[in-house]
């Protein structure tokens, strides 16, 4: 793997696959997973595209940090970007990595924006964490829950060797995801939904396409919620996918790119 700097000093590592000649893309995993989490997705695309891939700052084989938020994570992907020359490229990012290339995409150039399965109404995903947080901040309990609410979010269209695959390239690092986390247990809802306004403010008056692509159902009003924000969005439904809707089914994922790519 190459690595590159981060603005806090952050060591950020990243591979480059592919000599195609369509447009770059940029990969983006979880919380907890690493680049090799998109192995299928990188292996498809890398026939038509220069294809790059990291580990966010506490993840993979990147450094720790002091800090962890969203601000941050975006400047781990922008700084890699850099690093390759990336000139305008295709972000896609999945779980936290949805959340990330979006902040990235209402700050930095960037052709297109896909989110998969991260809602953005993070206030709501408070009022499902919470009850977990005194589990999650003990060191005794915490594999187990992580384990348990990934198992959870897998669903059941996930392959079992899939499942094996993911799970073995997890750094499931308690510090990190608290850090990452830590947004969510001290600020109110409404003090959350300021932050994720705050950090999409960037796309008024934008037309970045940008795709939001879930295997959970993220509720009738999210469209129209998502698109007060951001014009030119798309929210589109796998149903009964799971967390992992590009990794069910990563062929027709990929087509489904190239086709957004291409409008």
């Amino acid at each position: 793997m190459s690595t590159t700097t981060a603005a806090d000093g952050t060591s950020i590592a990243y591979e480059r696959a592919g000599q195609g000649d369509g447009p770059a893309v940029l990969l983006v995993h979880g919380i907890t997973e690493s680049s090799q989490t998109w192995a299928p997705i990188t292996e498809r695309l890398a026939a038509n595209h220069s294809v790059v891939t990291l580990d966010l700052r506490g993840h993979g084989a990147s450094g720790t940090a002091d800090r962890y938020d969203l601000e941050a994570m975006a400047g781990d992907v922008v700084a890699v970007a850099m690093a390759e020359g990336l000139d305008a490229p295709h972000i896609v990012g999945h779980s936290l990595g949805g959340a990330v290339v979006s902040a990235v995409g209402a700050a930095f150039p960037v052709s297109s924006v896909v989110n998969v399965d991260q809602s953005l109404q993070l206030g709501g995903f408070k009022e499902n964490l919470q009850p977990a947080e005194p589990m999650l901040r003990d060191p005794a309990s915490f594999p187990a829950v992580i384990e348990g609410l990934f198992a959870e979010l897998a669903g059941t269209m996930l392959s079992d060797a899939e499942k094996q695959r993911v799970n073995e390239a997890r750094r499931a690092d308690q510090t990190v995801v608290l850090g990452v986390w830590e947004l969510i247990f001290t600020m109110s809802a409404e003090e959350i939904n300021g932050v994720v306004e705050g950090a999409l403010a960037g796309y008024a008056g934008s037309q970045t396409p940008y795709l939001s692509l879930f295997g959970v159902d993220p509720g009738d009003e999210y469209a129209d919620w998502l698109a007060t924000f951001i014009e030119n969005s798309a929210v589109e439904l796998w149903a009964d996918h799971g967390h992992y809707p590009h990794l069910v089914d990563p062929d027709r994922f990929v087509q489904r790119l190239e086709s957004f790519w291409a409008v």
